[in-house]
């Protein structure tokens, strides 16, 4: 069984606005750094923010700006709010949870930005 499971992709127009949840069962968020990766077509997966269990927050410079990273440790939920959509956004979105040798994925969701 996958402990995180991604949603809240889809469909989303330049300049407006998605939100995705990854959500953990089996294991407690609040104990793992949290990353969000993505990757577009013929692309290498590139890591987009990450969230320590005290809240820290870290961006790359591609998203600085347009991408919030945020996590619900009572709801064992992390989040990313992506706005001000770019077509170069067009990825599967992935989370992650890293602890020590531990390192969990999710399945991914699609985030396509277009007209």
């Amino acid at each position: 069984q996958v402990p995180l499971v991604e949603s809240g992709g889809g469909l989303g127009q330049p300049g407006g606005s998605l939100s995705l949840s990854c959500a953990a069962s089996g294991i407690i968020l609040r104990d793992y750094y949290m990353n969000w990766y993505r990757q577009a077509p013929g692309n290498q997966r590139e890591w987009v923010a990450g969230i320590t269990g005290g809240g820290m927050k870290s961006y790359a410079d591609s998203v600085k700006g347009r991408f919030t990273i945020s996590r619900d440790n009572a709801r064992n939920t992390m989040y990313l709010q992506i706005d001000n959509l770019d077509p170069e956004d067009t990825a599967v979105y992935y989370c992650q949870a890293a602890r020590g040798i531990h390192v969990y994925w999710g399945q991914g969701t699609q985030v396509t930005v277009s007209i």
